[in-house]
């Protein structure tokens, strides 16, 4: 070790010595000091221009292989140099239009070919000047050691090159983080959630801050408290990838008083959690402006509170929507061309509250059909009450269903306002094949009695076993399959719990 330092200090002599710009004061200096037992370094002081001997020393070793690299000026600065570096930076960056006041404590490079680098490389990325001022911070990330690593990493996981620059804009923070140390586990955290592989970057330009999180913090203990209230594990990354919001929620001030509350209103945890599986975003929902106020609002017109529970299992976003305005309109539109009054259309809500989003020029069609076939108006208000279903269906499965009534069955209409349901049901798969065993059998029932009921009733019913006084079922559940956008196929079992029977009456539009 000693023998390769003296060969160092010799070199550094030899340097010193044959250099021809060196002054004749630098050359004069005797290679006898240097090889005296003093540091070399300590010639320094006496050097008039230290920084040209330090960027031609080169302290070698007997190992080629592990050659020190060259000690430049341009990183090793003394304050007056980094001052006047910092000016002259910062002249750049203003000629540029970007706002340096932010940038005081920020170490900055030593040259402004480093700074254009890093402001060149941002623009290539998608950002402007605006969106630097709003972030100036990302001025102080090597692009080597921080944005080629972190944006290739991004790139990697399924975020395309195009949107990179979107994402820098939403979250520029990423650009400070460590690849290994921060970004990566909470990938693998989301992974572990079960969020798919290719909805990883999906799910973080839906919500860049995620990288940010703890993982045993705000993420960890609301997944925890969803499960705990009947989410099945299984979903959460299904949820995640729908509403990744919900896991940098609070539980304690967020999630949990909105499940207290909706649990208080009668919704049964293990309804909610089915909810939340499939409508994750109704966390977001804000409690006291807007979860509130539309329970409220649903009470003034006149929806029952025993109704409540009921109404928000089929239709959840309606305790999200700008209630107030769309019920006042739709309330006036039904008493005005439907001529059904304010407590009909209270009764239409708590059966279909899907309602109050439905367009009123779908909504005029059904009516208008049932017009046109000569049912006096009076009757359309109180088939449409108690069967809103009515207003959602297509005019072109009326008619078929129609025409079948009217040529093949024979029957007065009295029966369709009695029984409005009837178009609810499938023709091909319902109502043709169970008139025709009828016909066969010789039997004549009413249209209630042979359509309301799963098909094991209906045989039960043909050979007698199953006796039983004719009744009306509740509405919500006539005809099984109403297609309506997005819902769901509703069972024909009749025995089931309270908690099943509220849940098959989640409608969703």
């Amino acid at each position: 070790m000693m023998s390769s330092f003296l060969k160092g200090r010799r070199h550094f002599t030899r340097i010193l010595s044959t250099n021809p710009k060196f002054p004749p004061k630098l050359s004069a200096i005797s290679s006898p000091s240097l090889e005296s037992n003093q540091n070399p370094c300590a010639l320094l002081p006496h050097i008039q221009n230290p920084s040209r001997v330090l960027q031609v020393c080169v302290f070698s070793t007997q190992f080629p292989e592990y050659e020190m690299p060259s000690v430049t000026w341009g990183v090793v600065q003394g304050r007056k140099e980094k001052l006047v570096s910092r000016v002259i930076i910062c002249d750049y960056l203003k000629s540029l239009g970007i706002v340096t006041d932010e940038l005081e404590s920020l170490e900055l490079p030593s040259t402004v070919e480093v700074m254009r680098e890093r402001v060149e490389f941002l623009q290539r990325l998608g950002l402007s000047i605006d969106d630097i001022n709003e972030y100036p911070l990302m001025l102080g990330c090597s692009v080597r050691k921080n944005l080629i690593p972190v944006l290739g990493y991004l790139e990697k996981i399924g975020i395309q090159k195009s949107k990179l620059g979107e994402f820098v804009k939403n979250y520029p923070q990423v650009l400070h983080a460590s690849v290994v140390v921060e970004l990566v586990p909470v990938v693998k955290f989301l992974r572990g959630l079960d969020v798919e592989k290719e909805d990883i970057g999906y799910v973080l330009l839906k919500y860049p801050e995620i990288l940010g999180f703890k993982l045993e913090g705000t993420m960890s203990t609301s997944v925890a408290y969803l499960v705990s209230i009947g989410v099945n594990p299984r979903d959460i990354g299904p949820m995640v990838t729908q509403y990744p919001y919900f896991l940098g929620m609070r539980v304690g001030t967020v999630i949990k008083p909105l499940v207290d509350y909706l649990v208080s209103l009668g919704l049964p945890k293990k309804i909610l959690a089915r909810v939340l599986e499939k409508r994750a975003y109704i966390l977001g929902y804000d409690l006291e402006e807007t979860v509130k106020p539309n329970v409220e609002c649903l009470k003034s017109f006149g929806i029952r509170r025993e109704a409540l529970a009921s109404v928000i299992a089929q239709y959840p976003q309606i305790i999200g929507l700008p209630l107030k305005a769309k019920l006042s309109s739709q309330q006036y539109f039904f008493n005005l061309k439907l001529k059904i009054d304010p407590e009909g259309f209270a009764q239409v809500m708590e059966k279909m509250p899907q309602i109050v989003s439905l367009s009123q020029n779908v909504i005029i069609k059904p009516v208008e059909f049932f017009l046109g076939r000569g049912i006096p108006s009076p009757d359309v208000a109180k088939m449409v009450v108690k069967c809103p279903q009515l207003l959602a269906l297509r005019a072109d499965r009326m008619k078929n269903s129609y025409y079948f009534f009217k040529t093949e069955m024979g029957r007065p209409l009295q029966e369709l306002v009695e029984f409005p349901e009837y178009f609810t049901y499938s023709l091909e798969s319902r109502i043709k094949p169970r008139y025709h065993r009828l016909q066969s059998e010789g039997i004549r029932t009413s249209l209630n009695w042979f359509l309301n009921c799963s098909d094991q009733r209906f045989e039960e019913r043909l050979r007698g076993d199953y006796i039983e006084t004719e009744r009306l079922g509740p509405s919500f559940c006539m005809g099984g399959k109403l297609e309506l956008p997005g819902s769901e196929i509703v069972s024909d079992e009749e025995e089931e719990s309270d908690n099943e029977v509220l849940y098959r009456r989640t409608v969703s539009l």
